[in-house]
């Protein structure tokens, strides 16, 4: 009789406090250093992890079935298809399945492959999740190699050499290289995106990390959008005399961009035309009034997140990515806490009182609710057809909720 077959493990997962998690590789070979965070949306995996405000990260997906839908063109969040996103690893719990949805167009393993992303599958992540909530979120190592043979000491190696997240300018590894413009509008249904022909209004968007989604909701609303470097200087934004001025999300910490992005930011609300931030934007804009930000322990990320609109009382489902967060109790007299999290009270929104500049630490563009924060876009641009003297349009409400 002969022995018990073993198959060796094909990738690792090691943590700097020398946890190390043995599975079977997928996606990518090599390695790669990064923070390991999780995240608790049980869709949406491509737009996760196209997203350039996951830079630096290997994300555990805490939803067991990774893969199901496949992948395609559609998806993707960064605006250049090309370009890498800047996650670092993927952790799944179950094997990747034959994708079985109508629209998939290649399966999840080749897409990570072609994308350099490494993955491991086989890891019970409830345990990780567990890990990560306890202790906090920590630097790790991913690795695959076919053979199982690892070379442990350039893994060590670079899991040293990582510096972490805090402190990390990140928004210049996933800015755009140049000025461009976005015309595309948002999906249809058996129609695919759109095009806006006839813009009525002119917004510059400072990309930290932009996603496309973003971009997108901004044309839905008629505006022409100017897409500009992370380091754009007040006066390379107003060249373009825009008639609004969108800070988009991104990665990293919001202390180490806004060295550059904070003098920027002040600046350009001395003008007076209205301004809107989102997540990585939302913390530029909370330092540039005089709050502060800090490390998360945890962070948010999922799409299941509630949070309240002090503006009106209504609760709204979302989706979250973020490591860093506002300190509600540093913003100065003037600023207004508009939105928080109902799961922990952090801030997760700000206003300037008497001024149109707000923003919102969440993600507006994604579809969680599906709908519920999508009003915010229709707020941003009635502050431009205010200043216009044009009519406003109604704010969306969703089904089943008070007006």
């Amino acid at each position: 009789m002969t022995g018990w077959q073993h198959t060796p493990a094909t990738a690792v997962l090691i943590l700097a406090d020398g946890t190390r998690l043995e599975g079977h590789g997928i996606g990518a070979v090599g390695h790669a250093a990064g923070e390991v965070c999780f995240n608790t949306a049980m869709t949406g995996y491509q737009e996760v992890l196209t997203d350039p405000s996951y830079a630096g990260q290997i994300i555990t997906f805490t939803f067991p079935h990774i893969g199901n839908v496949g992948t395609n063109d559609e998806d993707i969040e960064t605006v250049n298809m090309a370009a890498l996103s800047g996650v670092r690893g993927v952790v799944l719990k179950a094997d990747i399945t034959n994708p079985s949805n109508y629209r998939a167009a290649e399966k999840l393993d080749a897409w990570l492959k072609k994308r350099n992303i490494v993955g491991i599958a086989g890891i019970d992540t409830r345990a990780l999740t567990a890990l990560i909530r306890e202790n906090g979120m920590p630097n790790g190592v991913i690795a695959h190699e076919p053979t199982g043979q690892f070379d442990e000491g350039s893994i060590k190696a670079e899991l040293d050499a990582f510096p972490g997240l805090e402190g990390l300018d990140l928004a210049k590894e996933v800015t755009t290289a140049q000025t461009y413009h976005w015309d595309q509008t948002g999906w249809q249904w058996d129609k695919g995106y759109g095009t806006l022909d006839n813009p009525e209004f002119h917004v510059v968007a400072i990309d930290y990390g932009a996603k496309r989604n973003i971009l997108r909701c901004l044309a839905d609303q008629g505006a022409k959008v100017t897409v500009v470097p992370a380091t754009a200087t007040a006066a390379d934004v107003l060249s373009h005399n825009p008639d609004a001025i969108f800070l988009s999300n991104g990665p990293g910490d919001p202390a180490a961009t806004g060295k550059y992005a904070v003098p920027t930011i002040q600046k350009l609300m001395e003008t007076g035309k209205p301004m809107f931030g989102i997540c990585l934007g939302h913390q530029l804009l909370g330092l540039a009034l005089g709050g502060t930000t800090s490390k998360m322990h945890q962070g948010h990320h999922g799409a299941n997140h509630p949070v309240k609109d002090l503006t009106t009382g209504k609760v709204e489902i979302t989706s979250m990515n973020h490591g860093f967060a506002v300190d509600a109790e540093s913003l100065p007299a003037g600023v207004t806490q508009t939105h928080i999290s109902l799961f922990d009270n952090s801030n997760a929104g700000l206003a300037v009182d008497g001024k149109p500049i707000f923003s919102v630490q969440y993600h507006p563009e994604a579809s969680p609710g599906p709908k519920d924060s999508h009003y915010l876009f229709t707020r941003f641009l009635n502050q431009v057809r205010k200043q216009k003297g044009l009519p406003e349009k109604a704010e969306y409400v969703a089904p089943g909720t008070a007006a």
